[in-house]
């Protein structure tokens, strides 16, 4: 245990750099220039440089909700009250229920899908804000939303349909994995923020449903698709995601399949998916290992620290202070971060938007301090 010290140290001293350029540049930039002040919500993204904002053409509820958690998260409690309010004064659809996909550059509602994704993240928000301040309406939104969820949303095999026309009389898009990942993300916070054991069952269901319908059974990873769909893919980060998620679920998902999959879906993104050199995580593999899409994504760099972070492996976490160091030197800048990269190095996406905190936060969040 003696020689693992100095790289315990090591991580934290790394770490705290990375929290403290979040609370003082991350940030002050979604207070400041990112905020809308007269529709009180966040702009969609902000130039790299002058932290200017990039011409609306919509704002949308994830957004809003991702950035509700991060202010709870940071303990702003001013801030994320005024996120809150506007989360349900401006997407909450009074009419047919449950919440819209974006409204226009006026506040107007835009896109009115019902869409899985949108309402899995109005669930983690409101869990952490209504956790951290103990507001009912907030834990309100959680079980009227999980409950529309469950009524509204369900598909075949205990899974989830991914989008839904405005009154949720048809299906526009059937279950894929990232917004059930999601979904699973919010009901672990949602179980922690209400203590309702009924959460357990439905998180069990969806781990077993998840585990039968999207594990590649050669890898242990999470398809992006349905298994036997064509062309489908295998996202590193997403292994990495999910890895964070069953250690988060504890004993719930033992026999579902996904606590003995997702080790060796860890070691097969990790081996296939992050390039050695400069740590690089790429966007998606085929089937077989193959890069099928080079992009370096900041979010997938954030899953990977999290993950080494919550490894049994002594090893893994020995890894952490190196790869900290390379994710610092290559996604982050004095004034924000890089959101895309090419696997050269090039920028592959300027601006900055404001969905990238909520990986930030939860990844830090997640490092020892």
């Amino acid at each position: 245990m003696q020689s693992m010290n100095p790289s315990a140290a090591s991580t934290i001293v790394l770490a705290t750099a990375l929290r403290d350029h979040f609370t003082s540049v991350v940030l002050p930039m979604w207070r400041g220039a990112g905020f809308n002040t007269a529709l009180k919500l966040p702009y969609e993204a902000v130039s790299a440089e002058h932290h200017q904002p990039m011409p609306a053409e919509r704002y949308r509820a994830m957004a809003c909700a991702r950035q509700l958690f991060v202010f709870s998260q940071a303990g702003d409690a001013d801030h994320a009250q005024v996120l809150f309010d506007s989360l349900m004064h401006t997407f909450r659809d009074t009419r047919h229920g449950g919440w819209f996909y974006s409204v226009d550059a006026q506040g107007a509602p835009l896109d009115t899908t019902k869409d899985l994704y949108t309402h899995a993240f109005v669930v983690f928000a409101c869990a952490e804000f209504g956790r951290r301040s103990g507001n009912r309406d907030a834990l309100e939104a959680v079980h009227g939303t999980s409950a529309l969820i469950q009524s509204n949303f369900a598909a075949e095999g205990d899974l989830f349909n991914a989008a839904l026309t405005a009154d949720f009389g048809s299906v526009t898009g059937t279950p894929i994995q990232n917004p059930l990942m999601h979904l699973t993300e919010a009901w672990l916070a949602a179980r922690e923020a209400t203590r309702d054991n009924a959460f357990d069952a439905a998180l069990r269901r969806l781990a077993g449903a998840i585990a039968r319908h999207f594990v590649h059974k050669p890898t242990g990873c999470v398809a992006e698709l349905p298994i036997g769909a064509a062309d489908n893919r295998l996202e590193p980060g997403h292994q990495f995601e999910w890895f964070w998620l069953v250690k988060q679920a504890g004993g719930l998902f033992e026999g579902s399949g996904l606590a003995k999959a997702l080790p060796r879906a860890f070691a097969f993104a990790r081996q296939n998916g992050v390039d050695e050199e400069t740590g690089g995580v790429c966007a998606s593999l085929d089937e077989a290992g193959g890069i099928k899409d080079a992009t370096q994504r900041i979010w997938a760099q954030t899953e990977y620290l999290r993950a080494l972070a919550s490894h049994d492996d002594a090893a893994m976490r020995a890894a952490l202070p190196r790869q900290i160091t390379l994710f610092q030197q290559r996604f982050l800048r004095p004034q924000g971060w890089f959101e895309c990269k090419t696997a050269a190095g090039d920028v592959a996406r300027a601006d900055m938007p404001s969905t990238t905190p909520y990986h930030l936060a939860t990844a830090y969040a997640a490092l020892p301090a």
